[in-house]
């Protein structure tokens, strides 16, 4: 599978954040929002936008998923 992005989404509803408000504060494109939500591939600079806005670690919220899914 890759990257999942569930981490993020979860702490996003947690804090009561819309996915549009995270994206206006993290000045992250409507586009590049749906590849989290569909966990694809992003630059590594739009996840330290959002680490940066929401005051976390990469790992808070994303985790690697090998194919086969977890163990």
């Amino acid at each position: 599978m890759g990257i999942a992005y569930y981490k993020l989404f979860d702490m996003l509803r947690r804090r009561g954040i819309k996915k549009g408000a995270l994206g206006e504060r993290a000045s992250i494109s409507k586009g590049t929002m749906a590849k989290l939500t569909n966990n694809r591939t992003v630059q590594t600079d739009t996840l330290e936008r959002i680490c940066k806005t929401l005051d976390c670690q990469p790992g808070d919220i994303m985790e690697y998923i090998p194919d086969g899914g977890a163990k």
